[in-house]
């Protein structure tokens, strides 16, 4: 009879859909690599995964949410206690979890869980996806961690480059076998240049006003667009109506960016990490406009795709409607260029980086585990 505990597994990180998204991956590969194995992801209560974990059908434990200020406050003063507090919790979940591992992928509850995983001698995988990375995640590297990363060019430790845990309806994606029922499931013409806009889930002002200038250029070349506004951020013309224009569509929000991967010949959008690694996996090619705000790592995310040929970049000032018609129309309407973007971005992606984190996980987890099941452990 078999008495060896199954392994254990804790995942912490959340915040944004940048950090959840391949943690849940990363959890489903752990799945179909180990059944049976026990899976705790770990958030703060007031973040996206409070919704997207138990939907996803992962248990969730939450701990007490700790900022790290960046400019002497009184919060700086208050952060000791705080963070003391916050460990106290993750240790207690990593206890009662019997974790053979924790795995970080970024966030705010990722500090204090590293910090108690150490305490514990719990072995640490860091998953960083973006080039410039987190404090967290410098956090856990300089604990000791095994840390993998979505981007060649990020610096942090003793890296493995896995690429980007992402859903295997993405990953799995065959653009061309896909593109008709994408397209028809958009509401779009099966043949037209297709150009798909969006700002990710909560929109982009700047990219949503230079693209309602330039609707009646894109009509008047034969391009379709599809305009992923983002909630609550209709586009609207001078008359306060819902912008229109021969086959110009909007939309709030798309369940499901596959579709929009499969449907689009060129996609417009900013360069957020898993939005770069989603479009090098599938192959499409893609224009982006970085985010303006925050430590510039939207631009860097994008660069090593830039340079191999298989996206285009803009600053957010410089993107315009008059950039939109000198060089967006004339790529949608070259075919060559666009298959040549497509096999360029290709080569650059990688499909199985959830495996691979499993693969890396496992393999970081077995001795702990193989250590507990022999000297026994709490239940």
């Amino acid at each position: 009879m078999n008495t060896e505990t199954p392994l254990s597994v804790v995942l912490a990180g959340g915040g944004t859909a940048g950090h959840i998204s391949p943690m849940l991956a990363i959890a489903g590969a752990l799945r179909q690599s180990r059944p049976g194995v026990r899976l705790l992801a770990v958030g703060t209560p007031g973040g996206m995964e409070a919704r997207l974990v138990p939907a996803a059908g992962l248990d969730l434990a939450t701990i007490s949410k700790v900022p790290l200020p960046r400019k002497p406050s009184a919060d700086l003063l208050r952060l000791p206690g705080r963070m003391a507090g916050a460990v106290k919790q993750a240790g207690s979940i990593l206890d009662e979890a019997a974790a053979d591992v924790l795995v970080g992928v970024g966030g705010y509850v990722c500090t204090p869980m590293y910090l108690a995983a150490r305490r514990r001698k719990i072995p640490i995988v860091v998953h960083e996806a973006n080039t410039r990375p987190g404090l967290a995640n410098r956090v856990g590297a300089g604990l000791g961690a095994h840390v993998a990363v979505a981007f060649a060019a990020t610096k942090l430790g003793r890296a493995r480059h896995v690429g980007m845990p992402m859903r295997p309806e993405i990953s799995g994606l065959d653009r061309a076998a896909s593109q008709a029922g994408a397209r028809q499931a958009l509401g779009l013409g099966a043949d037209k240049p297709t150009l798909i806009v969006t700002g990710g889930s909560s929109g982009a002002q700047s990219i949503n006003r230079s693209l309602a200038a330039a609707v009646g250029a894109l009509a008047d070349a034969g391009v379709q667009t599809l305009h992923i506004t983002g909630r609550g951020k209709s586009v609207h013309d001078a008359d306060g109506k819902p912008l229109a224009a021969p086959g110009y569509r909007q939309v709030e929000y798309v369940d499901g960016m596959e579709t929009v991967y499969a449907a689009a010949d060129l996609l417009l959008a900013r360069a957020g990490a898993a939005t770069v690694c989603e479009v090098a996996a599938v192959g499409v090619p893609a224009v982006f406009v970085p985010l303006p705000i925050g430590n510039g790592e939207q631009a860097l995310n994008a660069a090593g795709l830039v340079a191999a040929g298989g996206a285009l970049i803009v600053d957010d000032k410089a993107f315009s409607a008059d950039w939109i018609r000198e060089n967006i129309i004339p790529l949608l309407l070259d075919t060559d260029s666009l298959a040549r973007m497509a096999a360029s971005s290709e080569q650059l992606g990688i499909r199985n980086a959830d495996r691979r984190m499993a693969d890396l996980i496992l393999e970081v987890a077995s001795p702990n585990q193989s250590s507990r099941n022999q000297h026994g452990r709490k239940q």
